[in-house]
């Protein structure tokens, strides 16, 4: 069983920066993908980034050039860098971790991020 624990939510002025960490305890090998989704009031969850164990990378198209997805394999551990936060942004950001052969997927309990005017 693999479990995924979330940190470094919180509340943000917009423009400001947060940092979001996930932490992986499990068996974390082979071709898989480690990915941060949010879920706003009201809306569906969406893809925000995503990076392979090879080391490719994913971006929504809202958040280009602003958030950066890393990971430390080492450690087990992929983390989601946000600068230039909106308001926008807001949501409960939840990490995922899928092994792409076999199809199973994770989900970590989500922190809340958010953003004010």
């Amino acid at each position: 069983q693999v479990q995924l624990v979330e940190s470094g939510g919180g509340l943000v002025q917009a423009g400001g920066s947060l940092r979001l960490s996930c932490a992986a305890s499990g068996s974390i090998r082979g071709i898989n993908t480690m990915a941060w989704y949010r879920q706003a009031p009201g809306k569906q969850r969406e893809l925000v980034a995503l990076i392979s164990s090879g080391g490719s990378t994913n971006y929504a198209n809202s958040v280009k050039g602003r958030f950066t997805i890393s990971r430390d394999n080492a450690k087990n551990t992929v983390s989601l860098q946000m600068n230039s936060l909106k308001p926008e942004d807001t949501a409960v950001y939840y990490c995922n971790y899928k092994r792409v052969v076999l199809g199973s997927e994770y989900w970590g309990q989500g922190t809340q991020v958010t953003v004010s005017s």
